[in-house]
C-alpha cells in the first residue's frame, strides 16, 4: 500500500468508488490488467464491431466480478468487525508466555483473533528497528516513520504489535530485499490491549524476514510517560525539553513496537529538531546533517540488542560536562545550564565515573556502550530511569549542592547513582523474560546501592547497617501483610504490570539477595553473578537461570545446596517466618526452633488456610552469650515446622541470639526468660551484642509486640538502654519504630504519657551531643557520619517529643534568618528546624517559608521548604497548602503526592489530607494514574494512619463505591487500617497501663 493517498483524479466515479473502498480496508485491486494492455493496429470496420461486441461482453464480465468482490470484501469486513465487537467484550481474556490457558472459558472466543490477548503471538519477533522521528517543540507534536524488520517464526496472517494514543497514517509490509508491498487486507488499532492489528491477503512464510513501515503521529503529551514535555525557568524565561519515559509499557506511546521484554531488537534511531535544542538518545551520534529552516537531523549509532523499554531520546537546550573511564567510555552529565555552572552534577558525574569501574571488576564484564550520559530532568515521575546508555534523573535526586545538601541527600543521591549504573548490567544487559521476575533486576540494584555505597565510602559500612533500618525493617512491616504477594508472580492482566513494582519487588528482593550472598559466602556469590550474566548477556533471563548459576558456582567448591529449592520457598511464597527459639522443657541444652508465618493480623491468619501450610527453608544463625561475651555463630537449617537443636552449653544466665546482624529474611521471637536477659545485657553492657542485632532487637520486638506475639512492655523495657547506646543505627532502629507508634496514639488522650516516656529516653543524648555548627562552618559531611545522623536523630526526636531546649534552639534559628535574611542553619538539620519553628511560630513563619520556597532556585532546598508547610497547626493554612499543591505551576508534578502525605502525618492535617483525597481522587487518578509507585504511595501514606472505626468504615465506602476492591493498593490499605483499629481495641490500653506504672516507678 502506498503510505500517502497519490491517487489519480482523473479516474471515473466508478473506479473512484471500487478503489476507495478497497483503500480503506487496506488492500488494492490488482494491476494485471494494466500490464496486458497494449496498442493495437487500426483494422476494418466489421472488425471494429466485432471488438466493440467483444469489449462489451467482456466489459460486462469484469464489471460483474468487480461488483461480487466488492459484496465479498464488505461480508468480509463486516463479519471482521463482529469479531473486533466479540474480542472487544472479552478483551480481559489473557494469555501466559505467549499460550493461552487451556482453562480459559472464552477460548474458542478468542482463538482466532491474537489481539485479544495480553501478550503478543509469538508467530513473529523482531530483530531491528529504523526509527525517525520529527519533533516540533512549538506546538509540542512529532511525527514518525519505523522500519521493523521482523522475522517470521510460525505461518501467519497477523502482525500484532503494540501502539498506543497513536495516530497511524499507513502501513507496508514488505519481503525481506523486494520493493513491492504485500496486500494488505486491513489494520485497525485495538485499544483494549494496546495493540494494532495488520491483516496479510496472504500468510507470511516461516523463517521468512520481513519488513513493516509504518507511518504515524502523536503528541509530544503533557504528563509524565511515553514521550512528554517539561519545563524550567532560567533568567526569566520559561524553557521546554522534551524527554522519553517507557518502563514499563510506554514505549508504545510513542513508535509502534514489539513492547515486551523478551522481544529484543537493535535500534537505529534518527532525530530531526530544530537547531535551537540538542537531541540525545542510547548512542553517540553517527551523522549529523544541517537543513533549511534550522532544522538539524541526527543519527545515532546503532544500538545493540535491548528490550523496548530502555529506548531512550531526550530534546533539550541543556548544557554538559564529562569525563573519561580507564577503559574509554565517555561519561557526560547534561542539566539546566546554570546547574551546570554552579557544579551541582560534578559529584554524580564523578561517581559514575568510579562506578562504571567498579562494576566492570565486579562483574568481570566490560560496560557495552561507547558512552554513558546521565541526564538531570525537572519533572520525572520516577526518582531515575536506567536507560542503556542515557540514564534520566529527576533533578532533586542527581544535582548535589553543598551549601544545603545534608547527609540524608549526599547519600540519596549516591545510592540512586549507584542503583542506574547497576541496571546498565542486571536489567539492560541482561533482562528479565517477563514482568513476574522483575525483581530480578530491582532487587539487584537496590541490594548494590549499599554494596556500591561501601565501596564509595567504606566508613559507611552501609551493607551492615543501614541495609537493615532502611531496606529490611521497612519492607517487613509491608510483607507482614495478609494482603502481601510472593514476589514472583504471574502477571495475566495488564494492570498487573504496574503492580509487580513496588516495594516487595525492590526491597524483599535486595533482602533475599543479601540472605543468599551470606550463606554462600560473598566471594562465591560474586562468581555466580559472573557467570550467570555472561551466559545470558545481551539476552532474556528468569530466576531459574539465576538459581541454576549459584548452583552451578557452589558445586565447583564441593558444596551441594538445590539453591532453587530453598530459594522457591521464599519466592514463590508470600510473607516470612517468624522463627521461635525457646529452651526445651526436657532438657536445658536443648533449643526448640519453630517457624510460622509471620502476620500482624492473627483474625486473617485464620480465615486463610492456605497460610498455615507455609514452610521455609531458613539458613538460621545462633549464637550463644553472656554478660561478657558472645560465641561464635552457627549456621543451622531449619526446615520444618518444629525442629531440636543443640547449641553449645545453656545455663540460667546464658542468653542466645538468632538471625546474627540479620542477614536472614525473618524475625525471631524467645521465650520471655531469653527477652529479660537480653533486654539484661543491653542496659547492662549493650557492646556484647553486634550494632546490627542491637537494632535488630529493638524492630522485632516492636513488630512482635504490635502483632501480638509479645507482651507490649518488652519493646519498651529494651528502649529504656538506649541512654547507654553511642551508634546511630540503633538509634535509627528506635526513631523508626517511636515515630511509628507515635501516629498510632497521638489522638489518645493520654498522649502527653506516651511524649514523656521518650523524653526520658532521649534527654541525657540530647544533652551530651547538642546542635551542629552554622552553616557558615559547616560541609555536607561536618563530622564523621555516625555522628552527625546519630546527633541528627536525637535532635528528631527531642524536638518532635517536647524537648524545650530544643523547640527554643529551633526557633532561634529560624528568628535570625528571617531577621538577617542569611540562612546559618546546618544543612543536616534544616527540615527540623522548619518543621518546629512553623509548628510552635506564628503564621507569619508559614508565610515567610512559602515565600522563600518561590523564590529559592535550589530543587532541594525548595522540597525542604515545600515539606516543612505541612507541619502547621492552622487548618486552614494547611488546607491552602493541599490546593496549591495542584497547580503545576506551583509544585512540580513529582512533588504533589510528598506534600499530601506530609500533611496526613500530623494529627492535626490527618483528616484534612484524607478528606482532601476523597475529593480530589478523580484528579489524581487521572495525573498519575498510569506512573508506578506514584499513586500506591498516595493511597498508602493517606490512609496508613487511619485508626478509628469512623475512618475504616469511611475508607471501606470510599472503595466499594469506586468500586476498586480489587485493587492491590486499596486492599492494602483496609488491612492497615484494620489493623490499626484491632490494636486500638485490643492492645492499647496494656501500652498506657505500662507507661503510666513506668513513670510512676
Amino acid at each position: 500500500m502506498v503510505l500517502e493517498d497519490k491517487r489519480d483524479k482523473s479516474m471515473s466515479f466508478t473506479q473512484m468508488v471500487i478503489e476507495e473502498d478497497s483503500m480503506r480496508n487496506g488492500r488494492g485491486l490488482s494491476d494485471q490488467w494494466a500490464d496486458s494492455v497494449v496498442v493495437r493496429p487500426r483494422t476494418t470496420e466489421r472488425h471494429i464491431t466485432v471488438h466493440r461486441r467483444l469489449v462489451l461482453g467482456f466489459a460486462i464480465s469484469i464489471l460483474g466480478l468487480i461488483i461480487v468482490t466488492i459484496i465479498a470484501v464488505l461480508l468480509s469486513v463486516k463479519f471482521e468487525e463482529c469479531g473486533n465487537e466479540s474480542s472487544a467484550r472479552v478483551g480481559n481474556t489473557t494469555a501466559y508466555n505467549g499460550r493461552e490457558s487451556s482453562s480459559n472459558p472464552n477460548r474458542s472466543k478468542t482463538a482466532g483473533q491474537p489481539w485479544a490477548q495480553l501478550r503478543l503471538p509469538a508467530s513473529v519477533k523482531p530483530s531491528h528497528y529504523d526509527l525517525n522521528i520529527t519533533v516540533f517543540m512549538d506546538n509540542f507534536t512529532f511525527s514518525g516513520v519505523v522500519s521493523i524488520q521482523i522475522d517470521c517464526v510460525k505461518s501467519t496472517r497477523y502482525i500484532v504489535l503494540h501502539a498506543d494514543k497513536l495516530r497511524i497514517k499507513g502501513v507496508e509490509v514488505t519481503v525481506e530485499n523486494r520493493s513491492a508491498p504485500l496486500g494488505l487486507r486491513r489494520y485497525f488499532l485495538y485499544p483494549q490491549n494496546q495493540m494494532l492489528v495488520i491483516i496479510l491477503t496472504h500468510d507470511l512464510k516461516a523463517h521468512q524476514r520481513y519488513t513493516v513501515t509504518l507511518n504515524y503521529g502523536a503528541l509530544i503529551a503533557d504528563e509524565l510517560l511515553g514521550f512528554f514535555r517539561s519545563s524550567y525557568v532560567t533568567a526569566g524565561e520559561r524553557r521546554y525539553l522534551a524527554v522519553t519515559q517507557f518502563s514499563p509499557t510506554h514505549a508504545r506511546k510513542t513508535f509502534p513496537c514489539f513492547d515486551e521484554p523478551v522481544y529484543k531488537a537493535t535500534f537505529r534511531i534518527g532525530i530531526k529538531y530544530q537547531d535551537t535544542y540538542l537531541a540525545l538518545s542510547n548512542m553517540p551520534v553517527d551523522v549529523t546533517t544541517h537543513e533549511e529552516g534550522g532544522w538539524v537531523t541526527d543519527r545515532f549509532v546503532q544500538t545493540p540488542r535491548m528490550s523496548t523499554y530502555y529506548l531512550a531520546w531526550a530534546i533539550c537546550n541543556f548544557t554538559y560536562k564529562e569525563t573519561v573511564t580507564d577503559s574509554g567510555i565517555t561519561v557526560g552529565l547534561y542539566a539546566r545550564p546554570d546547574a551546570i555552572q554552579q557544579g551541582s552534577g560534578d559529584y554524580a558525574l564523578n561517581i559514575t565515573k568510579r562506578l562504571l569501574e567498579f562494576y566492570e571488576d565486579y562483574f568481570n564484564i566490560s560496560y557495552s556502550l561507547p558512552k554513558l550520559d546521565l541526564l538531570a530532568v525537572p519533572k520525572f515521575p520516577y526518582a531515575a530511569m536506567e536507560n542503556w546508555g542515557l540514564s534520566v534523573f529527576v533533578e532533586e535526586r542527581i544535582l548535589l549542592d553543598t551549601e544545603v545538601s545534608s547527609i540524608s541527600h549526599f547519600l540519596d543521591v549516591t545510592m540512586v547513582v549507584i542503583h542506574e549504573i547497576c541496571h546498565q548490567w542486571f536489567g539492560d544487559l541482561v533482562t528479565p523474560i517477563w514482568w513476574e521476575d522483575v525483581w530480578l533486576k530491582e532487587g539487584f540494584a537496590h541490594y548494590f546501592e549499599y554494596i556500591g555505597t561501601d565501596y564509595l565510602h567504606p566508613e559507611f559500612n552501609m551493607e551492615k547497617q543501614r541495609f537493615l533500618t532502611d531496606n529490611l525493617h521497612e519492607v517487613m512491616v509491608l510483607d507482614g501483610l495478609a494482603s502481601s504477594h510472593p514476589i514472583s508472580q504471574e502477571v495475566l492482566q495488564a494492570t498487573d504490570i504496574d503492580r509487580v513494582f513496588d516495594w516487595i519487588a525492590y526491597k524483599k528482593g535486595a533482602a533475599l539477595i543479601r540472605m543468599v550472598a551470606n550463606f554462600m559466602g560473598q566471594n562465591v556469590f560474586q562468581k555466580g553473578l559472573q557467570a550467570f550474566l555472561t551466559a545470558h548477556m545481551y539476552g532474556n533471563a528468569g530466576r531459574n537461570d539465576l538459581w541454576n548459576k549459584l548452583r552451578e558456582t557452589l558445586q565447583k567448591i564441593g558444596k551441594n545446596i538445590n539453591i532453587k529449592e530453598v530459594m522457591d520457598c521464599w519466592t514463590l511464597q508470600m510473607g516470612y517466618p517468624v522463627v521461635t527459639i525457646v529452651r526445651n522443657e526436657k532438657n536445658v541444652d536443648i533449643l526448640t526452633i519453630t517457624q510460622e508465618h509471620f502476620l500482624y493480623d492473627h483474625n486473617r491468619k485464620s480465615t486463610n488456610s492456605s497460610n498455615s501450610s507455609y514452610l521455609w527453608k531458613i539458613p538460621l544463625t545462633v549464637a550463644v552469650g553472656n554478660l561478657s561475651h558472645i560465641s561464635t555463630e552457627t549456621m543451622i537449617w531449619i526446615n520444618n515446622k518444629t525442629e531440636n537443636h543443640q547449641i553449645g552449653m545453656l545455663d540460667e544466665n546464658i542468653w542466645f541470639l538468632g538471625n546474627l546482624n540479620q542477614t536472614g529474611y525473618f524475625r525471631v521471637n524467645y521465650d520471655l526468660k531469653n527477652w529479660r536477659l537480653l533486654i539484661e545485657q543491653l542496659m547492662t553492657k549493650p557492646e556484647v551484642i553486634s550494632v546490627g542485632n542491637r537494632a535488630g532487637l529493638i524492630d522485632d520486638a516492636f513488630n512482635l509486640a504490635r502483632a501480638g506475639y509479645l507482651p507490649q512492655s518488652i519493646p519498651l523495657e529494651i528502649i529504656k538502654y538506649l541512654h547507654k547506646e553511642k551508634e546511630f543505627l540503633p538509634w535509627h532502629a528506635a526513631s523508626n519504630v517511636l515515630l511509628y507508634l507515635d501516629r498510632l496514639v497521638d489522638r489518645n488522650k493520654e498522649y502527653n504519657i506516651f511524649k514523656q516516656y521518650v523524653v526520658q529516653q532521649v534527654a541525657s543524648m540530647y544533652l551530651a551531643l547538642g546542635w551542629p555548627e552554622d552553616a557558615a562552618n559547616s560541609s555536607v559531611v561536618q563530622a564523621s557520619y555516625q555522628t552527625e545522623e546519630l546527633r541528627r536523630k536525637v535532635l528528631l526526636l527531642s524536638c518532635k517529643f517536647g524537648i524545650v531546649h530544643c523547640h527554643n534552639k529551633a526557633t532561634l534559628l529560624l528568628s535570625k534568618w528571617m531577621e538577617t535574611g542569611q540562612n546559618r542553619i546546618p544543612p543536616n538539620v534544616r527540615d527540623i528546624v522548619y518543621c518546629t519553628g512553623i509548628s510552635l511560630m506564628d503564621d507569619n513563619v508559614w508565610e515567610f517559608i512559602w515565600s522563600k520556597y518561590q523564590s529559592s532556585t535550589v530543587v532541594l532546598e525548595r522540597k525542604i521548604l515545600l515539606e516543612s508547610l505541612a507541619c502547621s497547626k492552622n487548618p486552614l493554612l494547611l488546607s491552602r497548602l493541599l490546593n496549591l499543591s495542584l497547580s503545576s505551576q506551583l509544585v512540580p508534578d513529582q512533588n504533589v503526592i510528598d506534600v499530601i502525605i506530609h500533611v496526613a502525618k500530623y494529627p492535626n492535617g490527618r483528616d484534612l489530607a484524607w478528606k482532601f483525597f476523597q475529593e480530589k481522587w478523580a484528579t489524581f487518578n487521572s495525573r498519575f494514574g498510569e506512573a508506578l509507585f506514584i499513586i500506591s504511595r498516595l493511597i498508602k501514606g493517606v490512609t496508613e494512619f487511619l485508626s478509628t472505626e469512623v475512618e475504616f468504615n469511611e475508607l471501606k465506602s470510599f472503595v466499594k463505591n469506586l468500586r476498586k476492591g480489587e485493587d492491590a493498593s486499596f486492599t492494602q490499605a483496609i488491612e492497615i487500617v484494620d489493623t490499626n483499629v484491632r490494636w486500638h481495641d485490643q492492645l492499647e490500653d496494656e501500652l498506657f497501663q505500662w507507661l503510666r506504672n513506668s513513670l510512676n516507678s
